[in-house]
């Protein structure tokens, strides 16, 4: 090698060199945001007695309002051991995060964190330098957002945290995600917002933060937050076979649930009445639209705000108060937004041209779990379903019409109904589009059309949303 040669190759080395520590002193230090922030953040530990079950009673929570393929952040911590209905009571214990919003002992959590929970311990790591527990109260929860707020009674003021403004990031900012994953209390991992607006039908109101910060079991309802320190989402969902994907509950959303409940309201939404879906090219082709877009009517519900309003069937809304509805989720998350009883001004294409109309909102309710005497089980338990009629008050606040509708009470695990996602709370319309009102007429169907085709189509109402469910069945 000529020294000529060994000059170039030392100038390169130089080169890279300061070309490395450049791109070093770009990358943010969140050492100073972690100090911060981290004290104000909690470890929730809580204890649920149960009857005698087996393994698959302890994950029915953690999996149940989530699609194939995603998981919550919530880790289940207890021993596996076989089913017996004679076993005696267990005190299922789990462990999740959250994060204070007040200096009076207010936390912030998922829903699915401290849902159903006997006993809330959270530990506060600046409380007494110790990280003892102590015992918080479930103020208020919201299932359909995945919200929780809890309480505990401090003798000092705590350090908290601040909602920022999640409308106005950027996908590529920075993003800081602490909680407690697998029950390492304060860990702190970085990346960057990938993605704003993902709907992963846990719900109907989806409209999460998509990061690539490492999440994992534990992370639940602990704070991510901005290079300023204010959380912009509340850690919620992964997906189980993925790296880097991890979903975040916006604090547009949270903030406005959050002040509801601890002001001792009820969380209201705006209400329409009508069966919404979203506007591909062809349907706007066929409607005469110039692009897709909007939510179209497919129908309007009796009696309901829409109706009275005079929607049709084939409507599409295509704005809501001057801002415009990209797709049904689009729209449903901006009613629900509203308050009910105000007025709202609609864009509605009809007949080739569109036309305001102002409505007056409803309010939405949410079905509920029920319970209740004179439930059945499908005959044979083909399907694996236990059900019962509904009542005339949970016809009215689910919007059901009389002869239609079977309250699902529970599923057997490991059965058609369980593996086809059908859920205790959820009422089942209809079975291969036939009206189902009694379990007899829900055995029938099955018996018959369902045994000999292999399957069967059940029309199911969650949450006031409605769905298609197909159940396979053995010949």
């Amino acid at each position: 090698m000529t020294i000529k040669t060994l000059k170039a190759f030392f100038v390169l080395l130089v080169f890279f060199a300061s070309v490395q520590s450049a791109n070093t002193a770009d990358l943010p230090d969140f050492s100073a945001l972690a100090a911060q922030s981290g004290p104000a953040v909690v470890n929730i530990g809580t204890e649920r007695r149960t009857q005698g079950g087996g393994p698959d009673d302890l994950f029915e929570d953690m999996f149940r309002n989530l699609p194939p393929g995603f998981d919550r952040f919530f880790d289940q911590f207890h021993g596996r051991g076989g089913r017996s209905d004679k076993r005696p009571p267990l005190k299922q214990k789990s462990l999740g995060s959250g994060f204070l919003i007040s200096a009076d002992g207010y936390i912030v959590t998922n829903n699915h964190v401290v849902a159903d929970a006997d006993v809330i311990h959270i530990t506060l790591e600046s409380y007494n330098g110790k990280g003892d527990a102590l015992t918080a109260t479930l103020i208020g929860s919201d299932e359909e957002t995945d919200l929780a707020l809890l309480k505990v009674d401090a003798k000092k003021p705590l350090p908290y945290l601040s909602f920022g403004d999640s409308d106005k990031l950027k996908v590529g900012e920075w993003l800081l995600a602490i909680g407690n994953p697998f029950g390492l209390d304060h860990t702190v991992t970085a990346g960057i917002l990938s993605a704003k607006g993902r709907n992963i039908h846990s719900g109907p109101f989806d409209n999460f933060l998509q990061t690539d910060a490492s999440i994992n079991p534990g992370n639940s309802g602990g704070p991510l937050l901005n290079s300023e320190g204010k959380v912009i989402g509340i850690n919620t969902a992964i997906i189980a076979s993925g790296q880097g994907i991890g979903f975040a509950i916006p604090s547009a959303m949270a903030a406005k649930i959050i002040d509801q409940i601890k002001n001792g309201k009820k969380v209201s939404r705006g209400w329409l009445g009508v069966g919404i879906q979203d506007v591909d090219e062809n349907t706007a082709k066929a409607l005469g639209m110039k692009a897709s877009g909007g939510a179209l009517i497919g129908n309007v519900m009796e009696n309901e705000p829409a109706a009275k309003a005079g929607l049709k069937e084939g409507d599409v809304i295509i704005a809501v108060d001057g801002v415009t509805v990209e797709d049904s989720s689009a729209l449903l998350r901006a009613i629900a937004d509203k308050t009910p009883g105000s007025a709202t001004v609609l864009l509605v294409w009809r007949d080739g041209k569109t036309r305001d109309v102002t409505i007056t909102l409803g309010e939405r309710r949410s079905s509920e779990r029920h319970s209740g005497k004179g439930q059945g089980r499908d005959e044979d338990g083909l399907i694996g379903l236990s059900v019962r009629p509904l009542k005339d008050e949970e016809r009215r606040e689910m919007r059901i019409a009389r002869g239609t509708g079977v309250m699902v009470v529970e599923v057997t695990p490991d059965k058609p109904a369980s593996e086809a996602d059908i859920r205790p709370g959820d009422v089942i319309l209809k079975a291969n589009m036939k009206p189902v009102d009694s379990v007899e007429s829900l055995s029938a169907i099955v018996k018959n059309e369902g045994v000999r085709r292999g399957a069967i189509l059940l029309q199911i109402q969650r949450r006031g949303d409605v769905y298609l469910r197909s159940v396979p069945l053995k010949k």
